[in-house]
């Protein structure tokens, strides 16, 4: 893949180094790769149960439920949180496991459009919920990858008081590890990939020196995870 801005880059620093830039460059073969040996074998329960663990550090809910009773569980959510306004991403997902017409008849609820940026971000601003889908969900850190390919709306996770993620449990993988290879497999058949891969881990959260947390500085407050046995 020809990137000119890259051969630019490289070819001016080459000269700087006084030599020829090389043709190829050969990836080093590790002896040791420990990396892939976190978690391994586990089936997805047992990643679920790791991902469980791990989101009880960082401040998040975890919920469990299967497709047909997704609704049930999303409402649930809302209802505890006393919530009103919701915006959620442009996403096809939302269609597919039936939660886009419970999320439209709700009186305060925008789905992201990014012919109407500006309108979806003020709402965002003021939303009491956030809902996205998660692409990939990292067990070890509790954490969940956004592929934002510039129209799911990544204020949608970022700006309401409160954030909702949607985690289709084949969607669960031991580590950050697994989530780089599939994002490097997908350049190397020369896929489109997202112009903004978002990690979230839970709320937004600070630490001054003194280690005293701060949930909510710079983010949603509260967090919740919901798992769907789509398997």
């Amino acid at each position: 893949m020809n990137i000119p801005n890259r051969d630019t880059f490289l070819a001016k620093l080459s000269d700087k180094l006084g030599r020829k830039r090389p043709d190829t460059v050969h990836r080093p073969e590790w002896k040791l790769s420990p990396q892939w040996r976190v978690f391994e074998g586990f089936t997805q329960d047992q990643l679920v149960l790791k991902l469980e663990d791990q989101c009880r550090d960082i401040h998040t809910d975890v919920k469990r439920t299967t497709t047909s009773q997704l609704v049930d569980t999303l409402h649930a959510v809302i209802q505890a949180w006393k919530a009103n306004s919701v915006i959620y991403a442009n996403d096809e997902r939302f269609d597919q496991f039936g939660i886009k017409e419970y999320l439209n008849n709700m009186s305060q609820c925008r789905k992201w459009d990014s012919r109407d940026k500006e309108e979806c971000i003020a709402f965002a601003k003021n939303a009491d919920i956030g809902i996205t889908f998660s692409d990939i969900t990292l067990a070890e850190s509790g954490t969940v990858v956004l592929f934002n390919d510039g129209i799911k709306g990544r204020p949608v996770s970022l700006l309401p008081e409160s954030y909702i993620a949607l985690v289709p449990k084949s969607s669960i993988v031991p580590r950050l590890t697994q989530a780089v290879k599939t994002i490097h497999e997908r350049n190397l058949k020369e896929e489109e990939i997202p112009v903004c891969v978002n990690f979230i881990s839970g709320p937004s959260n600070s630490a001054d020196i003194e280690m005293n947390l701060v949930v909510g500085v710079h983010g949603p407050v509260r967090t919740t995870y919901i798992v769907i046995d789509d398997q």
